[in-house]
């Protein structure tokens, strides 16, 4: 079930999917085979897409794109190659936080799901999140 929106991509019907969400096409670290991940897009600026790994340093894709951070990124019907970046604290706290503000309720749960202490309020989740999820800029080039 979680593999589905990646065929969804492949069909050319990622559109479906809106703008929140993203495939990622990127580089098995160790075979060099193209893998494939379908994200949350947390924010979406005029130039850079953000995404987070919600399984932290043990997602697999976060750890290719260490490796290779060359990135194809299939986004609503839009296709590009792009760097993907890991950002700092303090820009994944701002990220954060207007994902936050527009998504509260979803924000929470996220929350509630990543981390083992979500905290008391959005904002000491925000800081929480910031501090310990890794985030990664998608360059819209």
């Amino acid at each position: 079930m979680f593999r589905a929106p990646i065929g969804l991509y492949r069909l050319g019907l990622g559109f479906v999917l809106g703008r929140r969400f993203l495939m990622l096409e990127h580089r098995g670290r160790k075979t060099g085979i193209t893998r494939r991940t379908v994200l949350e897009v947390v924010a979406d600026d005029r130039d850079t897409l953000y995404v987070a790994a919600a399984w932290g340093e043990r997602a697999h894709w976060l750890r290719n794109i260490v490796v290779d951070p060359n990135v194809r990124i299939y986004w609503g019907v839009r296709r590009f190659d792009t760097v993907a970046a890991r950002i700092e604290t303090e820009r994944a706290r701002s990220v954060l936080s207007g994902y936050a503000g527009a998504h509260p309720r979803t924000f929470s749960r996220l929350a509630r799901f990543m981390l083992d202490d979500p905290g008391d309020g959005i904002e000491e989740s925000v800081n929480h999140l910031a501090a310990t999820v890794p985030m990664v800029a998608l360059p819209k080039h």
